[in-house]
């Protein structure tokens, strides 16, 4: 039995920051270290240090390790934290709005839209005026936006009342709707064929620093509208018609909560592909270490997904070296067993209570 102290800590919300922080953190810098070349971790401290605060000798630091640090791995480890943030938030908010744990940016279909814009851009190689390198990522958000769109569009259609379930149903009829969108582009591209599969597949190798500036104000966009609408989240996840009668503004929350969704996930599919299970995995699994309340189940969400990801991208680089497994299938064979022990869990407990 754990101390009461020790019990206190554990249970104290804001002491579930500092662990999930110290698990971030951890998890960037083995992400960093880690790899063909190992760096130390005192070396990586010394090298990151001296590139903020600039006071920071590098006299006796390998030009080598300087190179892998910057150039390679602190941009991968980034970029693989913010987009396993951004599918988490989103994951974690679709949940509570819809008050289901089955609900996700694929389950809704809004992955599946982002990755149609996405793989439209590389198809056709467009290039919208004046916006260049953001054509990528604004027809991903776009078309995520407008499968959500749908999706609630034809839910309401067959059933005004807009259950869960019906969403959800509607949801994944769209989801396989537009895969087959992108199989049938597949099938028709040529040169584009390898980087269109790949890209499917979800990765985050190769991509440096200006993926993480394309992918960085949407992600704080769509983040802060998320945490101020913690509250809503929390009214609308005993119901739409309690959310209501406290007071809030049940379908322009909505609308503004599925925006923001799918601004972070176009965001997070236009610079990594499809990765799966992270929204709906990590936000079950942060709800039941640290309750359901969003003003701490957001932001915490945004840490542990982060660091899975960080972790997941690790071993797939790492696991069968030289060869590079994408990061989806690790995401997917990792979160697809976790998934089905929470659901028996949950059973489990239904049952005896």
């Amino acid at each position: 039995m754990p101390r009461p102290s020790i019990r206190k800590f554990l249970n104290n919300k804001y002491a579930s920051f500092f662990t999930a922080g110290m698990f971030l953190i951890l998890s960037m810098l083995l992400g960093i270290s880690i790899g063909s070349v190992s760096v130390p971790i005192p070396k990586i401290i010394q090298i990151i240090g001296s590139k903020l605060f600039g006071f920071i000798s590098l006299k006796d630091i390998d030009p080598m390790y300087i190179s892998i640090v910057m150039d390679i791995r602190l941009p991968r480890v980034l970029l693989s934290g913010l987009v396993g943030a951004a599918l988490a938030i989103a994951g974690a908010a679709f949940q509570g709005l819809l008050r289901n744990p089955l609900a996700d940016p694929y389950t809704l279909g809004v992955s599946s839209g982002a990755s149609v814009g996405a793989v439209l851009t590389i198809f056709f190689q467009l290039s919208i005026p004046f916006i260049g390198s953001f054509t990528l990522p604004l027809l991903s958000i776009l078309f995520s936006f407008l499968s959500i769109v749908a999706v609630l569009v034809f839910a309401r259609k067959i059933e005004r009342s807009l259950r869960v379930e019906t969403i959800i149903l509607t949801g994944i009829i769209f989801s396989s709707f537009l895969g087959a969108l992108i199989s049938l582009m597949i099938a028709l591209t040529g040169d584009e064929l390898r980087q269109i599969i790949g890209w499917l597949l979800g990765s985050v190798s190769m991509r440096g620093w200006e993926y993480i500036k394309l992918m960085l104000p949407f992600f704080m966009i769509g983040t802060v509208v998320m945490m101020a609408n913690a509250k809503e989240l929390n009214a609308m996840s005993f119901g739409e018609e309690r959310a209501q009668h406290l007071g809030v503004n049940v379908q322009s929350r909505k609308l503004i909560i599925l925006t923001a969704g799918s601004i972070l996930t176009g965001a997070a599919v236009a610079v990594s592909g499809t990765i799966g299970f992270v929204g709906l995995v990590i936000p079950h699994l942060t709800r039941l270490l640290w309750g359901p309340d969003h003003k701490f189940l957001l932001p915490l969400s945004i840490l542990t997904g982060g660091s899975f990801l960080i972790l997941a991208d690790l071993i797939s680089r790492t696991i069968i070296s030289p060869t590079e497994l994408p990061i989806g299938v690790i995401t997917a064979l990792i979160g697809a067993p976790v998934f089905a022990v929470i659901l028996l869990q949950r059973k489990r407990k239904e049952r005896s209570g």
